[in-house]
């Protein structure tokens, strides 16, 4: 869809109350701990430390005669790299991660090189559109029809959909491959509706969008080809694991995020006055919700993307903060009627499964 989006309007519906409710909660917390609402330095010594390890764990690559070590060490590099987006990419696109914005934005190129991704067009469809419009059909880029999943239940049915619950680790291992070959070129072609957003814009954006694209072809699969190669590594070899290896990345995000808007939640189509039924805490209440991993302190791995909701009510605060975010909205949650839930991963990927089944049926 290339014509641009009209902009929706949320009812107020009495949400003043919770809105200012949570607002000083959240201050009041702040206030105690004498802290801020970025990474704090130990944060951003991790990311910076796990980019070090990356690009050592890349070396080898140029240096083994071995096969094994090869493999391995590339499998590694890309895992690191994948870790360091969630855990510091995406707090770096809502600028959360250091407190200077160009600093966000070269950390963002940086570690999506690896994996072929514009961070500006990626950083575009999550925060204006995902987060401002999350499971509005048109309006929610990550849910747009693809002839392959049918995600929302205003999407067309094909009779492949019914197994669509079985095929999806495979369709989702290639979510990277489709982001950086797909969506990044209808981005930048303006097929999409960033047109409107002035991405990139000039002969600037596109050099700078060549530029990374080709570093990334380069460093993932030119440099192996070229120095690899001449160490005796195959070139199938070198092209299986790039492969494998994206494949592997895809799957580790998707497993941290798809459920968290399948899981029992509501589904939208935007109203010809462009005025949705509810107020914006209700919709995020009923679009997403948090969930707690097993054992609990593994949630420092997901970059506090299990707490979900609580990143949708506070995108402008790192995720470090998210546990005690997440007890001010459930505290606060009960007081106004607001339906806040919280579940274990077994029951995001049960709800996941049982929301691609429904999908998949045929609609009567």
């Amino acid at each position: 869809m290339d014509t641009p989006l009209s902009e929706l309007h949320f009812k107020n519906n009495d949400e003043q109350r919770f809105h200012l409710a949570l607002k000083q909660a959240s201050n009041e917390y702040l206030k105690c701990k004498n802290d801020h609402v970025y990474a704090s330095s130990m944060d951003i010594c991790l990311v910076l430390g796990m980019f070090v390890i990356a690009i050592i764990c890349y070396i080898p690559t140029l240096l083994t005669y071995s096969t094994f070590v090869y493999v391995i060490a590339y499998i590694c590099f890309v895992l690191l790299i994948m870790l360091l987006n969630v855990l510091g990419q995406h707090d770096a696109c809502h600028n959360t991660l250091f407190k200077t914005p160009w600093l966000n934005r070269i950390f963002g190129r940086l570690v999506t090189l690896p994996l072929g991704l514009e961070p500006e067009f990626w950083r575009a469809r999550h925060v204006y559109f995902h987060h401002r419009y999350a499971n509005i059909e048109h309006y929610d880029l990550d849910t747009e029809e693809n002839g392959i999943f049918r995600q929302t239940p205003f999407q067309k049915w094909r009779p492949v959909m019914k197994y669509q619950y079985l095929y999806w680790p495979l369709i989702a291992s290639f979510s990277l491959t489709w982001i950086a070959f797909v969506f990044d070129w209808s981005d930048r072609t303006g097929k999409t509706p960033l047109k409107s957003r002035g991405i990139l814009t000039g002969w600037s954006g596109w050099l700078l969008f060549f530029t990374s694209k080709l570093a990334h072809l380069l460093l993932m699969l030119g440099l192996p080809l070229f120095i690899a190669h001449h160490n005796g590594i195959s070139v199938m070899t070198i092209l299986l694991t790039y492969l494998v290896s994206q494949m592997i990345a895809s799957l580790f995000v998707v497993y941290l995020l798809l459920g968290t808007h399948w899981a029992e939640t509501a589904f939208f189509e935007a109203s010809d006055n462009q005025q949705m039924p509810h107020g914006w805490y209700q919709h995020n209440f009923i679009t997403a919700c948090d969930w707690l991993p097993s054992p609990k302190y593994l949630w420092r791995l997901t970059g506090g993307l299990n707490y979900h909701l609580t990143h949708h009510l506070f995108p402008g605060w790192h995720h470090r903060h998210y546990p005690a975010l997440a007890a001010i909205i459930e505290k606060l949650a009960k007081q106004h009627n607001m339906p806040y839930r919280c579940i274990s991963y077994r029951q995001l990927l049960s709800a996941q499964i049982r929301f691609l089944r429904q999908m998949g049926k045929e609609p009567q």
